[in-house]
């Protein structure tokens, strides 16, 4: 789809070159908003930090929840350079980030050595199917812990 980027998506892109030329990690970078002004960015910082986790959208949720002092980012559009990838999208979910928006796909990603579109695949496969060995043990300690939750005092949902 061609057009002309919004300047939150032009600010995305440049922040995934700058974090690429940088040296922190591969060419991807996000901004957060809220009633149409920034409230967080971010850029891959993977290499940086030695973190499989600090893509550009996990950087720029901390970024945005530490400068709303909130886990919750309701009202929020994600910017992000290239579609994110399944790790991502749930942390956008968990987050309550209401609208994502996009430019390059993860097709894309993958055009450049990266696995988004197999993990996409990968996710959707029942366990015995995935390239990645999957066990269950034992629930019952597990349960026990779980089923306390409910009824501890002072509990925050989220």
């Amino acid at each position: 789809m061609a057009g002309k980027n919004s300047s939150f998506m032009a600010e995305a892109v440049r922040l995934s070159e700058h974090g690429m030329r940088l040296g922190d990690g591969g060419p991807f970078g996000a901004v957060i908003v809220r009633k149409g002004r920034i409230i967080g960015t971010g850029w891959n910082r993977v290499l940086a930090t030695n973190d499989p986790t600090a893509h550009a959208e996990i950087t720029a949720i901390r970024d945005a929840c530490r400068a709303v002092s909130s886990y919750r980012l309701e009202g929020c559009t994600i910017y992000v350079n290239c579609e994110p990838c399944p790790m991502c999208l749930a942390a956008i979910y968990w987050a309550g980030i209401e609208k994502v928006v996009f430019a390059a796909t993860r097709e894309d990603a993958g055009q450049i050595g990266f696995i988004d579109a197999k993990l996409y695949r990968e996710i959707c496969l029942p366990d015995k199917q995935r390239t990645m060995k999957i066990k269950r043990e034992d629930t019952s300690a597990a349960l026990k812990i779980m089923a306390q939750w409910p009824t501890l005092d002072g509990r925050r949902d989220y």
